[in-house]
């Protein structure tokens, strides 16, 4: 029987042979840090309402969709973007985004609007280096991954400041 009746189904190919759909190896660390992080928030979510926990609804919000969606989503993306994401790199990267984080949460959670500012510049250079990688190693020219990446750290870098100031009239 010939596949030539529409049965042909190959992975779509970038200029290096590899599948764009596959998985590279350099978005492992993101997928594991933000997977993690989900299930925390998970954790922190089932628990907030019997431990009466003040931001605990709040907190696991953030640790399951910044800390744990959005550096999956940055991880995974970037890895398909780029020609080699070095080890470095991605250590920068989730070290800026977990250290940030953290002072976002934790400034926060013990009303310090200081150290959420803090948390916040953090988060935007982080930022800055996901958007650097991508722009220096990128494979192709732009497509939808590649401006679903720049839309999505567009949204993320004016929300830092609308959260910034929101931490300020709450606790400043």
């Amino acid at each position: 029987m010939s596949s030539s009746g529409g049965g042909d189904r190959r992975e779509p190919r970038d200029a290096s042979g590899d599948s764009i759909l596959a998985i590279r190896r350099s978005s492992i660390p993101f997928l594991w840090v933000g997977t993690i992080a989900i299930i925390v928030g998970g954790l922190i979510a089932a628990v907030t309402s019997p431990l009466n926990l003040e931001h605990g609804s709040w907190a696991s919000a953030y640790i399951v969709l910044i800390v744990g969606v959005a550096l999956i989503f940055f991880g995974v993306t970037q890895s398909l973007l780029t020609e080699r994401v070095t080890g470095r790199t991605a250590a920068i990267e989730i070290s800026g985004w977990m250290l940030g984080s953290l002072a976002v949460l934790g400034g926060t959670l013990v009303e310090t609007p200081w150290v959420v500012d803090v948390g916040g510049a953090i988060l935007v250079l982080t930022l800055v280096v996901f958007a650097l990688a991508v722009r220096t190693g990128t494979r192709t020219r732009a497509t939808w991954p590649l401006w679903t990446f720049r839309f999505v750290l567009i949204v993320i870098v004016v929300s830092i400041p609308i959260g910034l100031v929101l931490s300020h009239l709450r606790h400043g």
